[in-house]
């Protein structure tokens, strides 16, 4: 059961507030570089709208959830349960979590493409992977690989399972705080073809937050999600290839 927080509304809107300033900000930036560098190449040009649009928001992210603890005069690990973390429940909960999420979301993923076909909308990766797919340097990779693994999953769940469903729920609306976390979190993914996979991620993040009141093991269940889905992004063509020889040797 997860335990009250002394969220004041106030502070979280001014956080959320000062965030969507910060995003916007990024976002002015990133089309600034398109229009004034567009002979640096279009790969060029994605990492460097990754960089910013990671920094306007998860860097900002970070910067204003410590400040908004302060304001309530908490520390981190009693704000979010990290004292009472137990790591070979955490680590257990999280990877029985994502074997269960994981096949779970891709066929979800499969089924919103196909949904999205009879519509005659095509279906689009996120721009993050379609700048790790096209990318060839170790460096970049890595660094992708650090914020998908590393800093999203932190600051993702920081936001929204650690402060807004909190917040939320103990204002008397318990299903909108479920609901519309979740959503609010596939939304700020900005695709249309992820949106219902990653609304399902959000649910289960959710009861692993309620289950433990620990933000550990989400942030632990929704690195092990990206780490997946990050190794398969890179080894697809040979994943692929080695299925098929699989197929036919049976």
């Amino acid at each position: 059961m997860l335990s009250e927080k002394p969220w004041r509304t106030d502070a979280v809107l001014r956080l959320c507030g000062a965030l969507l300033v910060s995003v916007a900000l990024g976002a002015l930036v990133s089309a600034a570089l398109r229009r004034y560098f567009s002979t640096a190449g279009a790969d060029t040009l994605n990492f460097c709208h990754f960089i910013i649009s990671n920094i306007s928001f998860h860097g900002a992210a970070l910067w204003l959830v410590s400040i908004f603890l302060r304001e309530h005069q908490v520390d981190w690990r009693a704000a979010f349960g990290f004292t009472g973390a137990r790591w070979p429940r955490t680590i257990g909960l999280a990877a029985a979590a994502v074997l269960v999420t994981l096949p779970a979301s891709w066929a979800l993923n499969l089924t919103s493409a196909w949904v999205m076909t009879q519509f005659h909308l095509e279906p689009i990766a996120q721009q993050a992977v379609q700048t790790l797919q096209t990318t060839e340097s170790p460096k970049d990779r890595i660094y992708f690989g650090v914020i998908a693994i590393l800093v999203a999953p932190a600051v993702e769940e920081l936001l929204f399972r650690g402060i807004l469903y909190p917040l939320v729920k103990q204002r008397g609306h318990p299903h909108l705080a479920l609901w519309g976390t979740a959503c609010l979190f596939a939304a700020t993914h900005n695709n249309l073809m992820t949106f219902v996979p990653l609304t399902f991620l959000a649910l289960v993040l959710t009861w692993l937050y309620e289950k433990t009141d620990n933000l550990t093991t989400p942030i632990a269940a929704h690195a092990l999600f990206n780490t997946a889905n990050y190794v398969w992004l890179l080894n697809a063509d040979s994943i692929s290839r080695l299925i098929e020889r699989i197929c036919r040797a049976g």
